[in-house]
């Protein structure tokens, strides 16, 4: 059974009298447990699909099912777990202290459980931030505080991680040690991701699928299939298999631009 569905679905948005078409028959099914990113030119529709997904926004036509129910449903029971671009961390509050937002907020979960906080510790210890379990945001780099943010959806038992664009304010370095992490931490867990970027490489690098879309209205291009080996190291990137997708899909959006 697909585990998410996105049925044909459109988007227009309605501004001082102007509609913008933001989406345009977009169906894509996906499967638990993968890892798929949605890439195109900016202004496509990409974050706007993500919160269709996740039942931040709702489609003009079409639908979406989460495990067979609609995305508010799906919401209402915790299945989802969102990391922004910004890591959204409480200053007033410690990086353990703000691990454990998801289960305050989540009053249906309950408190988390020693268990889970021993998770919570050893997942920032695998990203390298056990010595600062007790230190406050702005004690943190940028990279770092989102490291806490990405370990803290995968820590919240949320089984869909929706993540828009995480990175785009790191560094190319940091981003790079970063998309090495999150795919440590994914094989480990297994959480079906939707991942929006605009880093054709790092797409590739993280997916099992890649969902190419058109400039606006943002349509589906293609879906590419990324069948390289996992678990995935640094030294993939280098491989004639893992350079062929990344220049398909270059050329599928070359394609798009020059149209």
């Amino acid at each position: 059974m697909t585990y998410i569905s996105v049925n044909q679905v459109s988007k227009q948005f309605r501004r001082r009298g102007q509609v913008t078409e933001a989406l345009r028959d977009i169906a894509i099914h996906l499967e638990e447990g993968t890892f798929v990113s949605l890439i195109g030119p900016s202004g496509c529709g990409k974050s706007t699909l993500l919160r269709i997904i996740g039942g931040l926004e709702t489609a003009d036509e079409g639908e979406v099912l989460v495990e067979g129910v609609a995305p508010l449903e799906a919401q209402s029971h915790k299945r989802f777990g969102f990391v922004p671009q910004a890591p959204a961390l409480f200053p007033w509050r410690t990086i353990l202290e703000n691990m454990r937002l998801p289960f305050e907020v989540n009053r249906k979960g309950g408190r988390q459980t020693p268990e889970q906080t021993e998770e919570a510790k050893e997942l920032l210890h695998s990203v390298g931030l056990g010595d600062f379990l007790n230190a406050y945001p702005k004690e943190l780099s940028g990279g770092m505080q989102q490291r806490v943010g990405i370990v803290r959806a995968f820590a919240s038992g949320a089984p869909i991680l929706l993540m828009d664009e995480p990175f785009s304010a790191l560094d190319e370095i940091t981003r790079e040690r970063i998309r090495y992490q999150l795919m440590e931490i994914w094989d480990s867990h297994k959480k079906t991701v939707v991942f929006v970027t605009h880093s054709i490489r790092e797409a590739v690098f993280l997916s099992d699928k890649v969902v190419v879309m058109s400039s606006r209205p943002g349509r589906v291009t293609e879906i590419v299939d990324i069948e390289l080996p996992r678990p995935r190291r640094h030294e993939l990137e280098e491989t004639e298999e893992y350079l062929q997708y990344v220049h398909h899909i270059k050329g599928l959006l070359r394609e798009r631009w020059e149209h």
